[in-house]
């Protein structure tokens, strides 16, 4: 059973709440408010490129863009197996979180 990593996993969650708006630069712009550090472009593009290559999302060249020198945005789309496994790691920490009482995690 293969895992998402937790920058994988957050990319993913950005895709699929940015809908038809997720480019690189507004993904990026996303995990870092969501997140509440700032990430680099790389940060963002290295799991992306892994999502890619494990099919869990898919690049769609859009239109192209007169402010951009007439060079295409490039959005991502989760494909079905982006959502498994997206759901997959949400029971997994489901799973793992019913076991740790908030007492716990207080710090000593």
């Amino acid at each position: 059973m293969h895992l998402l990593s937790r920058a994988e996993e957050i990319i993913l969650m950005a895709i699929v709440n940015l809908k038809d708006n997720a480019y690189g630069i507004a993904i990026r712009q996303y995990v870092s408010k969501a997140t509440g550090f700032k990430w680099s472009i790389g940060a963002v593009y290295a799991p992306l490129h892994r999502l890619e290559e494990k099919r869990y999302v898919a690049a769609v060249k859009g239109k192209p863009i007169k402010e951009r020198g007439g060079r295409s945005r490039i959005y991502y789309q989760v494909t079905q197996e982006g959502r498994e496994a997206l759901l997959k790691l949400k029971h997994v920490n489901e799973n793992l979180w019913k076991k740790v009482r908030a007492v716990e995690l207080k710090e000593v």
